[in-house]
Parts: C-alpha cells; sequence; structure tokens
C-alpha cells in the first residue's frame, strides 16, 4: 500500500512539473519558437522591388554574407567580404552590385542581431 501511496505522490509530482509549455519545447522542431529559435516573419531577407538584377543579385549575396559572418562569429563589416571587394559581375555593374550588396548585408545584419538579442 504504501510503495502504491508512493508511486502516485511521485507521478503526480512530475505531471505539475513536465507542463505543457514544457512538453511543446522538448517535442518542438528546430527552428520552431518553441525550440528557442526565433523565427523569420515576413520578408526581410527580400530585395526592394525597384531593384535591377544585378543589385538584386548583390542583397542576395550580401545577406548570404552576413550569415556567415554572423555565424562565424565574424565583426560585421561588409568591406571584409571578398564578394563585395571583388565582384564578379562586368564591370559597368560593379557599382549596382556593391549597392545591393551592401543593403542585404546591412538588413541581415540587423535583422540576426535584433532576433538574437
Amino acid at each position: 500500500m504504501k510503495l502504491r501511496l508512493f508511486v502516485l505522490s511521485v507521478l503526480a509530482l512530475s505531471l505539475t512539473c513536465f507542463t505543457p509549455a514544457k512538453a511543446r519545447a522538448i517535442g518542438a522542431p528546430a527552428g520552431s519558437p518553441a525550440a528557442g529559435v526565433a523565427q523569420d516573419h515576413g520578408d526581410w531577407d527580400a530585395p526592394p522591388q525597384e531593384f535591377r538584377e544585378v543589385q538584386r543579385q548583390g542583397f542576395h549575396d550580401g545577406v548570404e554574407g552576413a550569415r556567415k559572418d554572423f555565424d562565424n562569429h565574424r565583426p560585421p563589416n561588409v568591406e571584409n567580404r571578398e564578394e563585395y571587394r571583388h565582384p564578379h559581375v562586368p564591370r559597368d555593374a560593379r557599382d549596382d552590385y556593391r549597392e545591393g550588396f551592401r543593403q542585404g548585408y546591412d538588413r541581415a545584419m540587423s535583422h540576426m542581431n535584433s532576433a538574437h538579442y
């Protein structure tokens, strides 16, 4: 009889400590808000609609460059990205590419810093 009472007490205590919120966090897929990871809302990583194609390419490359720097704990500095300094686009498109790259890099860094603090 004492064993049954002990088991029921432990079971009741464990159920009160294991709340539904904790259950969702434990079983939540990676990247979900319950797993403690901020979820991306909206299209913050979409280039402005008025951008030309080479600017869009630069924007996307800037977002990826910022992600790499952020993931590798490098200081945020667009000037340190090889793709920015030496873009693989025609010479007459370099300024447009760099403009898009800088905007993508800055927006991504701003988003990632605000999402993790």
